[in-house]
């Protein structure tokens, strides 16, 4: 019997993502990592540099990313997140997610990789919308016309060689 579980849950499409991420005004990156080799900080660096989002890092080992403070809990943040971005483990989910509605979060998003069935309907339950196995960097950079800027290649085939300014 194969560990990986059958999806059947179905997340929102692309207009509906777009439409989380522009109601979104802060974002709270739980699992937040200071070593660059992680996704977490290469999605932090992201975020500070190219979006509007106010970002909130919550790490109980860490007390500085990024030259900007790390949150012990979701409990610590000076405000509601309005999504929750999450880089934890799979069993870790359903804890994150308790953390994520008592902190009064409106989005659970899980990054790429990330799937967990129970805990997408609990959360849809609670009110929460919610994203899995997606990266916001990239849909964020998807919708905004930046994924050149973000290392995605662009599409655009060509021979000529670019010119830097």
């Amino acid at each position: 019997m194969s560990t990986e579980q059958t999806r059947t849950w179905e997340g929102p499409n692309a207009a509906d993502r777009l439409g989380i991420l522009r109601r979104t005004t802060s974002i709270a990156i739980v699992g937040a990592s200071n070593k660059p080799s992680r996704a977490s900080y290469f999605v932090a660096t992201y975020l500070l540099s190219s979006s509007k989002y106010k970002v909130y890092f919550v790490n109980p080992v860490l007390d500085e990313i990024l030259g900007q403070p790390v949150f012990k809990s979701l409990a610590d943040l000076p405000e509601s997140p309005d999504l929750v971005e999450v880089f934890r483990k799979h069993d870790d989910l359903p804890g994150v997610l308790e953390e994520a509605k008592a902190a009064g979060a409106k989005t659970l998003w899980l990054q790429l990789g990330s799937w967990h069935e129970d805990v997408a309907r609990d959360a849809e339950a609670a009110g929460l919308d919610v994203v899995m196995d997606r990266c916001v960097k990239i849909e964020h950079a998807r919708f905004h016309g930046g994924l050149h800027l973000a290392g995605f290649n662009t599409g655009v085939i060509s021979a000529k060689r670019q010119v830097l300014a």
